[in-house]
């Protein structure tokens, strides 16, 4: 061995300054204390506590009513044709027609555009309440039949001895005017007009290379929405749409601006001014809202968590029980 080696060899040998040769001993390291994190768990648990305690001393609330006007006919009926039935045929109306309106905003040709831009911003800046009382009440009123066909073009037969003219089919509205059908009308062309905002943010939201290797392979613009763009964007449309949903399951309580009788609030309503118990009525018909809104929401998650695999780690195995526990005690930041 040279000198050189020898010399090098002897400097990794050698402690460092000030040091000795052995190896630390164990650290035991303390995870951070986040006391606020118990105080507002502590203050938490009182007022659960306290509200616990207002439901099962207090008999004014009398859960043995609430059961049973859960459990009436008219209520279950009210239940299912007016709150499910119209919140379901109505976000299909509004999804579809939402992205129809979508893709006519994202188009080329400026009509299309126009027509689009038109739509949502007239049934985005229209209450729904306002817009059902108006399908209810100024159709009938204005329009008593509704005359699909060529413009003008009954006026110009009568020159020429033609009652109807060039109308392929006339409307009553008063089928129409005061039902279910005219609800589901209304907050579908409403919702549609939400529907549009977010199927364009999920389009948006899509890699326009996509689209350039579509048309590379020799798809068209269609198939290439249908096929590339709309599949990658539900990652995105997902979560408002589902959002979007149970919204319009508290919006069926508008229904009574039409008026619909088949609907859950209206015939919790009737129980409660029939018994004079207004409270337990109510609760019943808050009852219902929570149960369907909390299956909806549970779906909502599923979804959220399919579409969004292999995005950002999300739809992936979540933390169990311990590991949580463990956050909760020593994670970094918080109180």
């Amino acid at each position: 061995m040279s000198t050189t080696e020898s010399s090098l060899s002897g400097t990794f040998d050698e402690p460092p300054l000030g040091g000795t040769a052995e190896r630390p001993g164990k650290i035991n390291a303390r995870p951070v204390s986040h006391p606020g994190r118990w105080i507002a768990v502590a203050i938490i648990a009182v007022l659960v506590a306290m509200m616990i305690n207002s439901f099962v001393t207090n008999d004014k609330w009398d859960w043995e009513f609430v059961l049973r006007v859960m459990n009436y006919n008219p209520v279950l009926g009210g239940l299912i044709k007016g709150t499910i039935v119209v919140t379901v045929v109505s976000m299909v109306i509004g999804i579809v027609l939402g992205v129809i309106v979508a893709v006519m905003r994202l188009s080329e040709n400026p009509v299309l555009r126009g027509v689009a831009f038109a739509f949502t911003w007239f049934f985005r800046a229209v209450p729904r309440y306002v817009l059902l009382v108006m399908l209810s009440v100024g159709l009938l009123t204005l329009y008593p039949h509704l005359d699909f066909g060529v413009p003008f073009s009954k006026e110009i037969g009568h020159l020429f001895g033609m009652s109807d003219g060039l109308t392929f089919y006339t409307l009553d509205v008063k089928q129409i005017s005061s039902g279910i059908t005219v609800g589901i009308i209304g907050l579908g062309l409403s919702e549609a007009a939400y529907m549009a905002e977010i199927a364009r943010a999920g389009i948006q939201s899509v890699d326009p290379g996509q689209n350039e290797a579509a048309q590379a392979l020799g798809m068209s613009r269609g198939k290439t929405m249908r096929r590339i763009v709309l599949p990658q964007a539900m990652r995105v449309i997902v979560p408002p749409t589902g959002n979007e949903t149970i919204a319009m399951v508290k919006d069926t309580s508008l229904l009574n601006a039409v008026p619909v009788s088949a609907e859950l609030f209206f015939q919790a309503q009737q129980v409660a001014n029939t018994t004079y118990l207004i409270m337990p009525a109510y609760v019943a018909a808050v009852a219902w809202y929570l149960i369907v809104c909390s299956v909806l929401m549970i779906f909502q998650s599923r979804l959220e968590r399919r579409f969004g695999r292999g995005f950002g780690g999300r739809g992936g195995s979540r933390p169990g029980f311990r590991a949580k526990m463990l956050s909760f005690r020593g994670g970094s930041g918080g109180m």
